[in-house]
């Protein structure tokens, strides 16, 4: 039995709930997978998981050894960055994921750039609406828009977003000008359709803030679809200012009720804590931070 590799099947295990999810993390077979667990289980002499048709339960003795076990691999997995250099010059390969428009539109250009500044090191971009857990995916980096949840996770706060209610030049001209948010009732309204769908869009901030009803003439369930409609004047959008800024700079989009403003909407980048940061997670931090802080910046300066 190669322990290393028992140890690490057992948490891909622990980690994704079942051994199914370890034969996929792992991309080995289940019965491998089972196998390698019981084998741990014998040489200890104890048992460690209890197996349930739903999912693994780990005994007093499992906890135990799973904590002592992520302990040796970090340090297993440090000395073996030591030895390759990783300590001494930034290289080797860096998981990053991002929401998916806001990484197209700001964090891969970044990437692009920070992959010609630092020729050692790869970069795996994963673009994703829903909030990846970094332990269990091994993600070094993430770009996290909106309030984040009590954690042992690193955050630097980049800056903040807003929602903002845009329409096209043509469509006022065509359905008269939209003054106060009562007005949206008797206007034709774009909404996202999906997981967060609302047929009631808050406008405002603090005491001020209110929800408006909205009748949408028109759903899509993707940000960009939805620009593309508004910018066409289809109808009147609410949408992130970071997704409505290129529109609004070129004057094919523009903001309502600006002096209302909104309530904003941070965003971090976060990170593991780790006993030793690799140079290359250093780097990427110290060039993406100020280059998506300007970005935020200048998303703003659309909308003041």
């Amino acid at each position: 039995m190669d322990r290393f590799e028992a140890m690490r099947t057992l948490l891909a295990a622990v980690d994704g709930g079942s051994l199914s999810a370890a034969s996929r993390a792992l991309n080995t077979p289940l019965p491998t997978v089972s196998r390698r667990v019981s084998d741990l289980e014998a040489h200890l002499g104890a048992q460690l998981l209890v197996r349930t048709s739903r999912k693994l339960i780990l005994t007093e003795a499992g906890e135990a050894f799973v904590a002592a076990t992520r302990r040796v691999l970090d340090d297993l997995a440090d000395a073996e960055r030591a030895a390759s250099g990783e300590y001494r010059v930034p290289r080797g390969e860096l998981m990053v994921t991002a929401p998916i428009m806001f990484g197209k539109l700001h964090v891969a250009p970044i990437v692009h750039t920070f992959l010609a500044a630092y020729p050692d090191v790869t970069v795996r971009l994963v673009l994703s609406d829903s909030t990846i857990d970094l332990v269990e995916a091994h993600v070094d980096v993430a770009v996290r828009v909106g309030q984040l949840p009590d954690s042992d996770l690193v955050a630097r706060k980049l800056g903040d977003i807003r929602w903002v209610i845009c329409a096209s030049p043509g469509y006022l001209a065509r359905r008269g000008a939209i003054a106060a948010p009562d007005d949206l009732a008797r206007h034709d309204c774009i909404a996202f359709e999906g997981r967060h769908s609302t047929r009631s869009w808050r406008i405002g901030a603090g005491a001020n803030a209110r929800s408006v009803d909205i009748t949408p003439r028109f759903s899509v369930n993707t940000a960009d679809a939805i620009i593309e409609a508004a910018a066409a004047g289809v109808g009147v959008a609410r949408i992130m200012s970071y997704q409505a800024a290129a529109a609004a700079a070129d004057g094919r989009l523009v903001p309502l009720f600006s002096d209302l403003g909104c309530e904003p909407v941070p965003v971090h980048l976060v990170h593991r804590r780790q006993r030793s940061q690799p140079l290359k997670l250093r780097a990427f931090l110290d060039f993406v931070a100020p280059r998506l802080q300007n970005v935020l910046g200048e998303v703003a300066g659309c909308f003041e």
